[in-house]
């Protein structure tokens, strides 16, 4: 026989997962063009503003220098037309020259300075144009392979028909998604409204988590986001959570087991599963009294913590519960009880 273990614990919930980046960009061209080069290998680390792709710029730079040399044109006109002014209102003071030829000149230097205006704008297009040529990194992250090679004709634009170049992703931090089922969310609301727990959608909430070939959970985070709705569909709702990713070991598109902390940190009672006899509904463990006779105790078990089950109700600290030797024991029944103990077990998971 032994008296219960004690222990401050935290409840957890495991969920299974995957991990998503938390920046995802294709990479297209805006302008049209001959690939002439690509200034990265395949699959490596590129920084944000690192040059990727080189469009050949010379169809660029030539719209460009018509589009000078436009402005150029655009600009001695309103020098004329700001001569031709002032030659016909001196006129038009002496009376020399009719209202309407001067009306006339006021107009042609408007003219003029709208050309002007319209040219500046055809250099600053065609100056993004030649900017675009030279197709940089937009985030840090690994990039995929390219798919298109040197020589090929890219159709570009602003629009999503654009040919994709190749995809980036972000790699620290890296987001964990997961799906929670609609009974399990109303469980974490439940402690939530009680004050047993913080809210999951208080990004506060400390996670952990591990891969597939790791032992317990080496991988802390937090929960960063909650879905507003359950999926009518699969009775689910999604949760989130960012995990740091120093290393790079977390990979977009893994699988993952993460646990989620059902509970604050309390002091609860724990008893090996093997102690709990089934009578029909009820859980019952067998304990001995002062005077070594058996005594049977209905208790509320909760889930199961380091190898052992919490009791959330019916047994108290200083009983003696038998832990060996069940088949033998029968209530109200006189016992020889020998001292054990009840010891966690190490983690598995």
């Amino acid at each position: 026989m032994s008296a219960p273990l004690q222990k401050e614990i935290v409840e957890w919930q495991q969920f299974t997962g995957q991990f998503a980046a938390v920046d995802y960009v294709e990479v297209r061209a805006r302008v049209s063009g001959y690939l002439t080069e690509i200034h990265f290998q395949d699959g490596q680390i590129v920084n944000k503003g690192d040059l990727l792709f080189v469009i050949d710029p010379r169809p660029y730079e030539a719209a460009l220098a018509s589009m000078r040399a436009q402005l150029s044109r655009a600009e001695a006109q309103v020098d004329l037309a700001n001569i031709q002014l002032k030659r016909s209102a001196e006129l038009r003071r002496r009376d020399y020259e009719p209202a309407s030829s001067y009306d006339q000149r006021v107009s042609d230097l408007k003219v003029a300075t709208a050309a002007v205006e319209n040219a500046k704008a055809a250099i600053r297009s065609a100056e993004l144009n030649v900017e675009f040529t030279r197709i940089t990194a937009p985030i840090t992250g690994r990039i995929s392979r390219h798919q298109v090679s040197i020589g090929n004709l890219i159709s570009g634009g602003e629009s999503g028909s654009a040919g994709l170049l190749t995809t980036i992703v972000s790699l620290d931090p890296i987001y964990f998604y997961f799906d929670m089922s609609e009974a399990d969310y109303l469980a974490f609301e439940r402690a939530t409204a009680r004050g047993r727990m913080r809210s999951t959608r208080d990004s506060s909430v400390g996670v952990s988590l591990h891969l597939s070939d790791e032992k317990g959970w080496p991988h802390d985070g937090h929960l960063s986001f909650v879905e507003n709705q359950v999926d009518r569909a699969a009775g689910t709702i999604r949760a989130r959570a960012v995990f740091p990713n120093p290393d790079l070991l977390l990979t977009a598109g893994q699988f993952g087991r993460i646990r989620v902390p059902g509970s604050e940190p309390y002091r609860a009672i724990l008893i090996p599963d093997a102690a709990i006899v089934t009578d029909q509904s009820r859980k019952i463990v067998l304990t001995v009294n002062d005077d070594n006779v058996v005594v049977s105790k209905i208790i509320r078990p909760g889930p199961s913590q380091e190898g052992l089950r919490i009791v959330r109700s019916g047994l108290s600290p200083t009983d003696k519960i038998i832990i060996n030797g069940l088949a033998r024991a029968r209530p109200n029944a006189k016992v020889a009880p020998h001292p054990g103990t009840i010891e966690v077990e190490p983690e598995t998971d």
